[in-house]
């Protein structure tokens, strides 16, 4: 019934011919529909399209047609401007319109239109989705989309969380074909000139670029060189890394020049670069002279593998759990899928010792019967018996109370699936806090003086589920 929501109302207006009186023609050559009026009144760049015309020379290459009452635009798609109109016309979009197919067009269309409550909009609902989507999220192939629209600028949010979230995915187990040549490019530009958490050891780095390249050279190229560089885990394989095909290396190796000046040699372990790189000729032999140079000047300690900040290892340790705890998906998830007679502790492989704060996120995709989350010592850890009564363990449980050597206090509201745990552990004062679903709580004031040397770790009851993961900052 009409007259009743002008939002419903006008939402009757889009994409009408009834109600329309001129088309949009787009890139994909699909035609739309819109009123003059409205699109002039809700956007200046419409203004001047309808009601001042263009001059041939525009730098925006958008032509207008009185005469056939049409507007042509030659590089905004189809998907993107019924979002625009969608917000032209209503002031508002539903999340669940924007889409991985769909967001990116949204964001170029938004932006050439000067539409910047819509921009953040789309960076937003992107965030969002990046966040809650933690086991596979998108950013990859809309970093892609993103960097091939050339909608890049110095403080574009979109820009900065996409790159921010690939950088915190291990290259090497992004499919090959989801992130594209230049988007990978992009990516390395902002994180050689950006420190921010990285996941990627540079050797990873310099392998999925050479990979990434072969495979568009050809699907020979592509089979070879997935043989003659395997991950870091399987290095010692590999006997002769030389290949016959010297049209093919040399091929490669001319693809992947504007990716090479963005990889820093210098954190590549030198033997690496002596068996492995060197004798697949597809860097040039000025920069591997200059690495060996350079190299014979720093002292181990002044190298590290991984570019900017890097990521803590945030997967469980198989070989430090207790009995009947499966653990799945690479590390990430642990899990007790049996009744016991008793909780089962598993620690993580990321070692929190020296100076610093050192923060991450658990997940409880299942609580089961109980679940607690926090660290422990090492040291007489029993896998097989509840952290919160040993003297090397200190977790917070589902109920909100925290407890160590059975002692402990109310801390928190309970939580329970879905519930994002973050840790903060502070090294410098030996100090634990936790934020539990976006609230920080303040540090447990009991555990003061903790270990030099502390893990993560769970303690499951039956039917618990836990994801840990790197801690994905708000803002």
């Amino acid at each position: 019934m009409r007259g009743i929501s002008l939002e419903q109302d006008l939402r009757l207006l889009i994409n009408n011919p009834k109600y329309s009186d001129i088309e949009i023609l787009c890139k994909d050559e699909k035609k739309l529909y819109g009123c003059r009026a409205i699109l002039a009144a809700r956007s200046e760049v419409f203004d001047k399209l309808i009601y001042n015309g263009m001059k041939e020379s525009c730098e925006k290459q958008i032509s207008l047609q009185e005469i056939n009452n049409n507007i042509s635009l030659p590089e905004i798609n189809s998907i993107g401007m019924e979002i625009v109109l969608e917000y032209i016309y209503t002031g508002s979009i539903k999340e669940e319109f924007l889409t991985k197919d769909n967001i990116i067009e949204a964001f170029y269309a938004a932006n050439y239109f000067q539409l910047t409550e819509l921009q953040d909009f789309i960076t937003k609902t992107s965030k969002n989705a990046i966040e809650k989507n933690f086991k596979d999220n998108d950013s990859p192939e809309l970093l892609s989309k993103f960097v091939e629209k050339n909608i890049l600028t110095e403080n574009s949010n979109l820009q900065n969380l996409l790159v921010e979230a690939v950088a915190t995915i291990p290259l090497n187990i992004i499919e090959f074909g989801r992130l594209s040549i230049t988007g990978l490019q992009y990516l390395l530009s902002c994180t050689s000139k950006e420190r921010m958490p990285f996941a990627t050891p540079e050797y990873e780095v310099l392998r999925y670029s050479v990979i990434l390249v072969a495979k568009q050279v050809s699907n020979d190229a592509y089979k070879t060189f997935m043989e003659r560089l395997p991950t870091l885990e399987k290095l010692e394989q590999i006997k002769n890394p030389r290949i016959e095909n010297k049209f093919m290396t040399q091929k490669v190796a001319k693809e992947l020049e504007p990716l090479v000046k963005f990889i820093d040699f210098m954190r590549i372990e030198g033997q690496i670069l002596v068996d492995i790189i060197e004798p697949l000729e597809i860097i040039s032999p000025e920069i591997i002279f200059d690495v060996y140079r350079q190299k014979t000047r720093l002292s181990k300690s002044d190298l590290n593998n991984i570019r900017g900040i890097p990521i803590p290892t945030c997967v469980w340790d198989e070989s430090e759990c207790g009995a009947s705890i499966l653990i799945e998906e690479n590390g990430k998830i642990a899990c007790l899928q049996e009744k016991t007679d008793s909780w089962r502790n598993v620690r993580a492989k990321m070692i929190l010792e020296d100076n610093g704060i050192f923060e991450w996120d658990v997940i409880v995709e299942k609580a089961g019967s109980d679940a607690w989350v926090g660290v422990c010592a090492s040291e007489n850890l029993n896998y097989g018996f509840w952290a919160g009564r040993q003297p090397t363990g200190w977790v917070l449980g589902i109920k909100g109370i925290y407890r160590t050597s059975d002692k402990g206090s109310s801390y928190c509201p309970p939580f329970g699936d879905g519930a994002i745990i973050t840790v903060h552990m502070d090294m410098n004062k030996r100090t634990c806090a936790f934020t539990v679903n976006g609230t920080r709580y303040q540090e447990v004031s009991e555990w003061n003086n903790l270990p030099s040397k502390l893990y993560p770790v769970v303690s499951l009851g039956h039917f618990a589920k836990l994801r840990i993961q790197p801690h994905r900052k708000n803002g």
